[in-house]
């Protein structure tokens, strides 16, 4: 009698133990999702909100967060990670290696397409945040010179000072490809500057304009700084996107509902504040992403 009534116990520990590790699986799959980033602060503010809202919908999450843009795409087609933010035109031309294009529709049919074909990973709805390639000027300049368009800027740069970045100089998506589409760019002068300190030199009155991507946090700073518009549109889309392994997707169906309800609340303006919180303001991006969802879910 004592050995059937030490087995009841055990059973029963066992059970309501089992119970407990059902409760904190995620709905569908059981494994943790394993959610990756680049490393850089956009990237990780997005990622994280990705794994706040798996979370509050009822998901495990691991974070792998802060990988190397240029082995990111290998830590997910290698299974070491199970999803992450992408941006269209870096998976268009870097990771497919297709020509450029600069319909956002069809970058994004392409991408969609490719990616399942090739890697088994699709890519959910993109967002209307985009990311991409740009050039700044000084507020006080571009109303000076009545400069808004890059047309207006290759019209007058024998007004502009230009501080590049070097390589900027020479890559297809710069200055050779921007005088393809818009002419010839005879700055009255060019120097070169480490891409962390542009803003700086900006705002110093040491040049009047320079490359930028279109979600830089200081771009906030609208009196100071405006991002030229790029009218003739040399470049391609940079939309984000979460981009999910299709086994995993699979195995969780879920996810796909939850993380395009986020794209969908996220666009370029919403994205530059974020980064702003963080690369202006010296705030954690956790503390950032944290509250931002907060205020959509």
């Amino acid at each position: 009698m004592k050995l059937k009534k030490i087995f009841s116990l055990v059973m029963s520990l066992f059970m309501v133990l089992s119970l407990g590790a059902c409760a904190n699986a995620a709905p569908a799959g059981g494994d943790a999702i394993r959610i990756g980033s680049k490393d850089f602060t956009e990237n990780l503010i997005v990622a994280e909100i990705y794994a706040l809202a798996l979370e509050d919908a009822g998901y495990t999450v691991t974070r792998k967060l802060n990988i190397a843009g240029t082995v990111v795409h290998t830590a997910i087609t290698n299974n070491e990670i199970d999803l992450y933010p992408e941006y269209t035109g870096t998976g268009l031309l870097s990771i497919l290696k297709h020509d450029l294009i600069t319909d956002p529709e069809e970058v994004y049919r392409i991408v969609k397409e490719e990616y399942d074909r090739q890697f088994n990973i699709t890519w959910l709805g993109q967002s209307q945040a985009n990311d991409g390639q740009g050039l700044v000027i000084r507020t006080s300049v571009a109303e000076e010179l009545d400069i808004y368009t890059i047309s207006d800027l290759q019209g007058k740069a024998g007004q502009i000072r230009f501080a590049s970045q070097g390589e900027f100089d020479q890559r297809e998506d710069g200055i050779p490809g921007l005088e393809k589409v818009y002419g010839d760019f005879n700055f009255k002068s060019s120097k070169v500057y480490d891409n962390g300190l542009k803003y700086e030199i900006l705002a110093n009155g040491e040049a009047d304009a320079a490359p930028a991507y279109t979600t830089e946090g200081q771009l906030v700073n609208t009196d100071l700084y405006l991002l030229l518009e790029d009218d003739k549109q040399m470049w391609p889309p940079y939309y984000l996107a979460p981009i999910v392994r299709n086994e995993v997707l699979e195995a969780n169906p879920g996810i796909a509902e939850v993380l395009n309800q986020v794209s969908q609340a996220l666009d370029t303006e919403t994205v530059t504040d974020l980064n702003a919180k963080v690369d202006v303001d010296k705030r954690e991006y956790e503390e950032v992403a944290l509250e931002y969802f907060n205020s959509i879910k």
